[in-house]
């Protein structure tokens, strides 16, 4: 495994200063309920929960934004949102700290995609979801397709696809085309319906899930694992293949044929929501700040393990992060 020195991730963490990153995908507000439970429900065998507080995070795609604007990047989201009480919420919570929401579209048509949870002594206990999922309308695709044109001096571009229907092909093939004229790196999270969309980018993390979907094939053991990242490198044509195994940790495969494997640390683990949004943001934040692509996968790794320490969606801290190499 490739090591990096607190001095060298410090390094890193002072070039994220002006750097400019597209965020794509599907967005969501994710709604929690804090409580205690302390008795069991006489209607049902259910816990009932005390609620003592109410939050709000952004989620999906711009919980990818929201991680990346923590670690001091310039960041700018692409996507939509419904026009109802939590779009407005949504649209809040970005400006609030300081994400530019000028590429997301308020569509009247469907609802914001909502995701809550009710967290009882610190345990989810329960998780409700509205949303739509159907494919983009041509008027979100322009607006969205427009909008980032209008963005100069782009480092890189992330994709964070959740399956929602904002990321048509349409979206897909216009944007990739366009980075790949500009020398712009693209980093894709994956979902199931648009995976082989993704070819000719520069870094593909599907998780062990969604790499078995896609390749029809059980993971199981190192040769499979290791077959499966070669056949997406050659299938996606792409530069690098990220594969996240949950709690085995992460292996990086090079188009040169390099395999590196990145073990996890061992953690206490609360939560999780949202690693994987954490390890994209960061992957990417370190990527265009002078790490080479194995650099960048430890930092996701330590990253992601650290936001699984903590209750509920939370974004990864720049002294955190630090921490992390000590």
């Amino acid at each position: 495994m490739n090591t990096i020195s607190r001095d060298e991730i410090n390094g890193f963490i002072q070039n994220f200063k002006g750097k400019k990153i597209v965020v794509l995908g599907d967005l969501m507000l994710d709604r929690y309920f804090w409580g205690k439970v302390t008795r069991v429900s006489p209607e049902a065998p259910v816990p009932v929960v005390d609620i003592k507080s109410e939050s709000y995070h952004l989620g999906g795609a711009a919980n990818v934004a929201s991680n990346l604007k923590s670690l001091g990047l310039e960041t700018y989201l692409c996507g939509l949102v419904g026009d109802d009480e939590y779009g407005h919420k949504f649209v809040d919570l970005a400006n609030q700290i300081g994400v530019d929401v000028e590429g997301v579209y308020i569509d009247p048509d469907r609802p914001t995609t909502v995701k809550t949870r009710v967290f009882g002594n610190n345990q989810q206990i329960v998780r409700l979801d509205t949303e739509s999922i159907k494919t983009v309308s041509t008027k979100a695709e322009r607006h969205i397709l427009d909008k980032l044109h209008e963005i100069k001096d782009i480092d890189c571009i992330v994709f964070s696809d959740y399956n929602k229907g904002c990321l048509s092909e349409i979206v897909i093939r216009e944007i990739i085309t366009q980075a790949k004229n500009n020398n712009i790196p693209i980093l894709v999270d994956p979902k199931f319906n648009n995976f082989f969309e993704y070819s000719n980018v520069t870094l593909v993390k599907p998780n062990k899930k969604e790499a078995e979907v896609a390749l029809n094939m059980r993971l199981d053991s190192v040769e499979e694992v290791n077959k499966a990242g070669k056949t997406l490198l050659k299938k996606l044509n792409v530069d690098n293949v990220l594969l996240t195994l949950g709690q085995d940790g992460m292996v990086l495969f090079e188009n040169n044929g390099n395999i590196t494997r990145i073990p996890t640390k061992a953690r206490t683990v609360a939560d999780v929501s949202g690693a994987g949004d954490t390890a994209i943001a960061s992957f990417a934040a370190v990527y265009i700040s002078g790490a080479d692509v194995k650099q960048a996968a430890v930092v996701a790794n330590i990253a992601s393990g650290i936001v699984c320490e903590k209750p509920g969606i939370v974004s990864i801290e720049i002294d955190e992060l630090l921490k992390g190499f000590e």
